[in-house]
């Protein structure tokens, strides 16, 4: 077993980014993620790992930077909550359409506009549908519990490296503030950089020998040649939805009804599963662990034995699109969502589930 900590979800991320290895974190305070940058800064990992840690002047310099450090085939990071995220999105399009990794946390808050602090996923359609400019997708984890967004950093930077693709974790103010006990892995070394010549052949990080020089670049004037670019990234989007889609399904081998519902949400629908099955109504929780790739194929399969389905969300609906699109129609689909900050409780989601599908 791994050391043990009760830690917040902003300070299990920051560890665990110290642990896996990263070469740098460019950040910018916002709340409610403003502990990830406090974290490292205070722990100064520079000393021990030779990580950089760096406050920069603004959200647009600080994805700037992770475009240059990834570049050199450096594992970057960065971190903000939902208006600063819309403020990188030009560089989290630049990132994606130069085929760099780099890991990105959205700690969501309320909006539009500035809006609140307090938690929200009114930032689903921005990360899953390409919140910048032109055709490209960011791989996204949703993390629900502490524990994973200390495990989904490793995960994160693995799927980031293996398809040179921006990779988002997709947390919320609450699962960012609360603290529970967290298992964290053992450090990884950093990779020297003989290892990252071997390992990212793609990265400019100086011709010392005889290969043809790289250039990194978005930048593509021909109108074929973009064509070819885009179907290029397409097809490897179309990887990421064959070979690592995530999901957690929960109670759902005889269910009846199912809760779809990711980060917060499925904790909190955890629990109205629970009463829900004491009181003798079978119901289940399908929880997408990846948001993109969606688990399509997975949620339409379990379909065909349900009668309906009910999207949780913290915002006015946006993943229950997707999931009307993962079983095609075949069954009725709900949403249910709190905004602004409010959250549902497992109450209001059962009542909810009774109304719509079972006439109480």
């Amino acid at each position: 077993m791994g050391e043990l900590r009760l830690m917040k979800g902003n300070e299990a991320i920051a560890e665990a980014a110290i642990r896996a290895g990263t070469d740098a974190y460019f950040g910018y305070p916002i709340t409610p993620q403003s502990e990830v940058i406090e974290y490292l800064m205070e722990h100064k990992p520079y000393e021990t790992t030779g990580m950089v840690v760096l406050q920069a002047e603004s959200e647009i310099d600080a994805i700037n930077m992770c475009y240059g450090g990834a570049s050199c085939g450096r594992m970057v990071m960065t971190s903000s909550s939902s208006p600063g995220i819309s403020l990188k999105m030009e560089g989290i399009s630049y990132l994606a359409g130069a085929e760099l990794p780099a890991l990105i946390l959205n700690c969501v808050r309320g909006g539009p506009g500035l809006g609140d602090i307090q938690p929200s996923q009114g930032d689903y359609f921005q990360a899953t549908k390409g919140g910048g400019h032109g055709d490209y997708r960011l791989y996204v984890l949703a993390p629900s519990s502490v524990q994973e967004m200390c495990d989904f950093v490793k995960t994160g930077f693995k799927m980031a490296f293996k398809y040179l693709n921006p990779c988002m974790i997709l947390s919320d103010g609450a699962i960012g503030q609360m603290m529970e006990k967290v298992e964290l892995f053992d450090p990884v070394r950093r990779r020297t950089p003989e290892e990252i010549e071997k390992q990212c052949p793609w990265a400019t990080i100086g011709k010392k020998t005889n290969r043809e020089r790289n250039i990194i670049t978005s930048l593509i004037l021909d109108p074929y040649e973009q064509e070819k670019h885009v179907k290029k990234l397409k097809a490897k989007y179309d990887r990421m939805q064959n070979e690592d889609v995530l999901f957690e399904k929960i109670q759902c081998d005889d269910a009846e009804f199912v809760i779809v519902a990711y980060g917060s949400s499925a904790r909190i629908s955890q629990k109205a599963v629970d009463i829900a099955r004491s009181q003798g109504i079978k119901l289940g929780l399908f929880r997408p662990i990846t948001l993109f790739p969606f688990p399509s194929k997975e949620l339409n399969k379990l379909s065909k034995q349900l009668k309906g389905a009910l999207s949780v969300e913290l915002n006015t609906g946006q993943m229950v699109e997707d999931v009307k699109l993962a079983v095609e129609c075949k069954i009725p689909v709900y949403h249910f969502g709190r905004y602004g900050g409010v959250i549902h409780t497992p109450d209001e989601i059962l009542n909810v589930i009774k109304s719509k599908f079972i006439g109480v």
